[in-house]
């Protein structure tokens, strides 16, 4: 045998802590990537959530109200005297609170089936400079009349 042969290595290679730190800094990397994207998705998982809740709000509004026309132009500001102005413009307001002067929303009517359409500007999730999301919520608000056969 060879006399060097029997030494102990006595630590290690500068190559071998080269290795090391990059396989530690590829993870690290990979962690941070996978935290963003959770961070963009909680996002907008959030604003869908609070859309839902403005359109379910209005909906419910509506039917409160049963007798008003809320298909009309929202008021610029609110009147509490008149409920369908006070709640139109809440619902305005609403929107602009959650998504930006960017987002809208609409109320439709067509055979007495209401839709409630928000939209907002989600291009933090989607990686692009322009990405429109929307909720939409369809829903019968009055019943319909009694009929004797």
């Amino acid at each position: 045998m060879r006399p060097w042969s029997k030494r102990a290595q006595e630590g290690m290679t500068l190559i071998e802590v080269l290795v090391a730190l990059l396989i530690l800094g590829v993870g690290l990397l990979g962690a941070a990537a996978v935290q963003l994207n959770a961070l963009k998705y909680t996002d907008s998982a959030r604003m869908t959530s609070q859309a839902s809740f403005i359109a379910y709000d209005m909906l419910d509004r509506i039917r409160a109200n049963a007798a008003a026309d809320y298909t009309v132009t929202p008021p610029t500001s609110g009147n509490l005297n008149v409920a369908r102005d006070q709640d139109l413009y809440d619902f305005t307001h609403n929107i602009v609170n959650f998504g930006g002067a960017t987002a809208t929303g609409t109320i439709s009517l067509s055979q007495r089936v209401y839709t409630i359409t928000i939209n907002w500007d989600d291009s933090r999730a989607a990686n692009s400079a322009n990405s429109r999301r929307s909720f939409v919520l369809t829903s019968r608000a009055t019943t319909d009349p009694v009929t004797t056969p």
